[in-house]
C-alpha cells in the first residue's frame, strides 16, 4: 500500500480502524480492551474517528471528555507505563505503515503527549506515595 497524507476522514477512519485491529491482537494490551473494557467497538470506532478528526483536521465533531473513561478502567485494571508504551508503539508503527507528512508526524506527536500525560496520571493515582520526580520549576531557570 502507498503511503499518503492524512488528508480527510477517511484517512482518519483507515488510521484508527488499523491502529485498533493492532490493539485487540496484541498480548500485552489487547484484554484490557476486549476483556476488562469490554469495548463496544461499533460505538468506539467513530467516537476514536472524531477524536483524532479534531486533533489532526481541526474536526469538531467530539464533544467527550478523553480521561474520563480512562479513570473508570484504571479502577478496574492499574494501567502500567508499559501499557501505554506499548499503546503508543501500535499507534507509531500503525502510522509509519500508512501515512506521510506533516499530518503523520502531527498524528505521532499528539499520540505522544497523550500518552504521555495518561502514564502520568494514572501513575499518580496508582502510587499516590511515590516521589514522581518532576520538578514544580525547570531546574534550567536556576541563577
Amino acid at each position: 500500500m502507498e503511503k499518503r497524507e492524512i488528508a480527510n476522514r477517511t484517512d482518519i477512519a483507515l488510521l484508527v480502524d488499523s491502529f485498533y485491529d493492532k490493539v485487540k491482537a496484541d498480548d500485552l494490551i489487547g484484554y484490557i480492551f476486549n476483556d476488562i473494557a469490554k469495548v463496544d467497538w461499533a460505538k468506539h470506532l467513530p467516537t476514536m474517528y472524531d477524536f483524532w478528526e479534531g486533533l489532526l483536521l481541526d474536526g469538531e465533531n467530539y464533544k467527550g471528555n478523553a480521561m474520563a473513561p480512562h479513570f473508570k478502567l484504571n479502577q478496574l485494571i492499574p494501567l502500567q507505563p508499559q501499557h501505554f508504551d506499548r499503546w503508543l508503539q501500535l499507534f507509531e508503527a500503525t502510522v509509519a505503515e500508512n501515512f506521510t507528512g506533516d499530518k503523520a508526524a502531527l498524528a505521532v506527536t499528539r499520540a505522544r503527549s497523550i500518552k504521555g500525560v495518561m502514564a502520568l496520571k494514572m501513575d499518580r493515582i496508582n502510587h499516590p506515595g511515590k516521589d514522581q520526580g518532576i520538578p514544580l520549576v525547570n531546574p534550567g531557570n536556576k541563577p
